[in-house]
């Protein structure tokens, strides 16, 4: 216990020293203490996914990613070049994403559920039973994404069979990605960007829990 307190103290005091967030002092804090008695950081933690899912996915854990990235200097690059080094090795496009942001939280570039500009981002999914071509007519067509989404979104961009980007009404905005998972099955991706705080990236997170639970239940 004196250890842990000991340890939140030096993190308090890295943040007022550099001026950087709890999760990114903390993340830099662990991994200078690894090789000493402090226990080593736990990665797929500062992710936000476990180690099993990343590596049956990309072939890699958390681990292997991250020195991986670091022997790139991936940690001094935009968002958008790591994710190009990641999309490389992968065949998949949300994982790309989902690699590039939990490397960025490991090194303390972002905390969970925020962007590298300092807006939050909420993201939700749901596995349902239906074909990748199919459930992309539910997002990309009017008539049928209305019965599931506001009316009054309007569409920025339309990559069939992948995805669909909304202007929301309240200027934020919404991509929505179709990922195939067998002949009949999909998973469908919602991730609201441009937020401006944490409480509206928690109402987010619960609408679109919300909104893909209904749109399941119509496909039901």
């Amino acid at each position: 216990m004196t250890k842990d307190r000991d340890f939140k103290r030096r993190v308090r005091e890295r943040m007022a020293k550099t001026g950087e967030s709890y999760t990114a002092a903390r993340a830099h804090l662990l991994t200078r203490a690894s090789g000493s008695d402090t226990p080593p950081p736990d990665l797929a933690d500062l992710a936000g996914m476990s180690d099993e899912a990343v590596a049956r996915r990309t072939g890699r854990d958390w681990a292997a990613w991250t020195a991986w990235l670091d022997e790139r200097s991936a940690a001094g690059l935009p968002h958008p070049e790591i994710a190009r080094l990641v999309a490389a090795e992968v065949d998949s496009g949300w994982w790309a994403q989902t690699v590039t942001v939990g490397y960025e939280r490991i090194r303390g570039l972002r905390e969970t559920g925020q962007r590298r500009d300092g807006a939050y981002e909420a993201n939700r999914s749901r596995t349902v039973t239906l074909d990748a071509a199919t459930l992309f007519r539910w997002i990309a067509e009017p008539e049928l994404r209305d019965r599931w989404l506001p009316s009054d979104v309007e569409v920025r961009a339309l990559n069939p069979p992948r995805s669909v980007r909304l202007d929301w009404p309240d200027g934020t905005r919404v991509q929505l990605y179709v990922e195939a998972k067998g002949d009949e099955k999909a998973r469908l991706s919602a991730q609201h960007t441009h937020l401006p705080d944490r409480q509206t990236l928690e109402a987010r997170r619960a609408y679109w829990s919300e909104r893909l639970d209904a749109l399941k239940a119509l496909l039901a």
